[in-house]
């Protein structure tokens, strides 16, 4: 392979470490008994009848049951603003309306990323658009995340489901992009890694608000 050429893909390996603009950079380190499994890959999540980018080669899916009220785990994800009080890899939130949490409402957050041998240390800086939501029961966004040479288009979609055992929380994303692209089986584990430590994060904040325990 052609030195420039050989460049060009380590870079785009390089930059797809930060690539979760769902939220989260490193999750080796998920909380204790905040499991979650990847679902058998089967018909996208909707919410009002919008999924994700189906035609995204990076695609990814994770579950969880939280034991908590739906209630609680409402809350904690669409106060968008109070993310990083129990997201790590959160810096900042602003919303960019005013008002409930719905369809039109906008939110720019950024999350760090750490230095590499591609890129200094920087941010990565999402937009995000509420597209659908179906209240404690479904939310849809779009929009694209920015960073020092890299951008990455995405999809996310949040199912809220009530069963034995308190709140089964499904998600599913898509991303598209340039360097994304050039690395799909490396972006994809990444991609499944933020879902992963995103859902571990919201188990873990959601039960200690509750106490662990659903009201009878």
């Amino acid at each position: 392979m052609p030195r420039a050429r050989a460049a060009r893909a380590r870079t785009a390996a390089l930059l797809t470490v930060p690539l979760v603009a769902a939220g989260v950079l490193a999750t080796a380190a998920a909380p204790a008994g905040a499991a979650t499994t990847t679902p058998r890959p089967g018909a996208p999540l909707t919410c009002q009848g919008k999924g994700v980018d189906t035609e995204a080669l990076v695609r990814a899916r994770a579950e969880t049951v939280i034991d908590a009220p739906l209630s609680t785990v409402w809350k904690l994800q669409t106060d968008v603003e109070r993310w990083p009080a129990w997201q790590a890899h959160v810096t900042g939130v602003d919303r960019l309306d005013h008002g409930p949490f719905r369809p039109g409402s906008a939110f720019r957050w950024t999350t760090p990323i750490p230095p590499n041998p591609a890129t200094p240390a920087t941010s990565l800086d999402i937009t995000s658009t509420v597209k659908q939501l179906k209240p404690n029961s479904c939310i849809r966004w779009t929009g694209p995340a920015v960073g020092e040479r890299l951008r990455i288009d995405g999809v996310h979609v949040w199912s809220f489901t009530k069963v034995r055992g308190g709140v089964l929380v499904r998600t599913e994303e898509t991303h598209t992009g340039e360097q994304v692209d050039a690395n799909v089986p490396f972006a994809t584990e990444i991609l499944q890694q933020g879902l992963d430590g995103w859902l571990a994060d919201l188990k873990t904040a959601a039960e200690a608000r509750s106490g662990g325990h659903r009201p009878c």
